[in-house]
């Protein structure tokens, strides 16, 4: 089996293979409702290094017992008293997971619960697609902690709900929940409370089956994108769309479609 996703060479991240290259991780500290502490984060950048090279084609990512993450261990950071410069190189690799996360290429979709708090919405922010249950909440409580945030909220987290509702977030507590995160863009989905695991294995299931290829470009090109010029993200998506779209495996499906043996699109009922 090859390292990446073999389950024994993990302490934090429990990891079980599915059908079809879909593969289960858990985030399994719930006694410490999930907090990422250093070790958790070297796996993670493990895991997503190297999920597409070991044939992963899509991950749900949930967390073990009532909470999907808390955040940042607060304790081990107490205890570490750590310099600015150690602090800025924890946060680099908090970077590096998240980073390897949005942009490897592999559709991450998180299953959320409970707690999905400070690093937790910054770990949930770095998948492509999430589901909650009404009793799902979403806070970024550095402000009352006398902290600041360090893995990517500036970024991804105001990306999805606008720079002045995450700094609101940040400076009072606010949390949002249900609906209203759905409506904000927090997540794409709600479900019925404790449906988020199997409504993210629905999605997952689904997007495995599409080509590799194709999902590489959905799940890394379209961030790269948004991250350049309009005239720089239009000639990168043409030349995208130049390899994707003329993938030797996708020949069949064109075929079908023009047979008129596809699956068509059609409306919801």
């Amino acid at each position: 089996m090859n390292d990446v996703v073999n389950p024994d060479t993990y302490e934090r991240l429990a990891i079980s293979a599915r059908d079809n290259g879909l593969y289960v991780v858990t985030l399994n500290r719930p006694e410490k409702r999930n907090a990422l502490d250093v070790v958790t984060i070297e796996e993670l950048i493990r895991f997503f290094s190297g999920a597409r090279m070991a044939g992963v084609r899509a991950v749900l990512l949930e967390g073990a017992g009532d909470h999907f993450c808390a955040g940042l261990d607060l304790v081990e950071h107490w205890k570490a008293d750590r310099s600015p410069d150690d602090f800025m190189h924890v946060c680099l690799r908090w970077h590096e997971a998240f980073n390897k996360m949005e942009y490897g290429g592999v559709p991450i979709i998180a299953a959320l619960k409970g707690a999905v708090v400070g690093g937790g919405l910054e770990l949930a922010s770095a998948a492509h697609v999430r589901v909650i249950d009404p009793g799902t909440y979403f806070a970024l409580p550095e402000g009352q902690r006398g902290i600041f945030t360090g893995g990517g909220a500036t970024i991804r987290v105001s990306d999805m709900i606008g720079k002045y509702r995450m700094i609101d977030m940040i400076l009072t507590g606010r949390v949002y929940q249900g609906q209203d995160a759905v409506d904000l863009g927090l997540a794409q989905y709600i479900v019925e409370e404790g449906g988020s695991f199997a409504k993210a294995m629905e999605l997952a299931e689904k997007v495995a089956q599409n080509l590799p290829l194709t999902n590489f470009a959905i799940c890394s090109a379209v961030s790269h994108m948004n991250n350049m010029s309009g005239m720089d993200a239009a000639y990168a998506e043409a030349f995208v769309g130049g390899i994707v779209n003329t993938q030797p495996a996708a020949r069949a499906r064109l075929e079908a479609f023009a047979n008129k043996t596809a699956a068509r699109v059609r409306p919801n009922s």
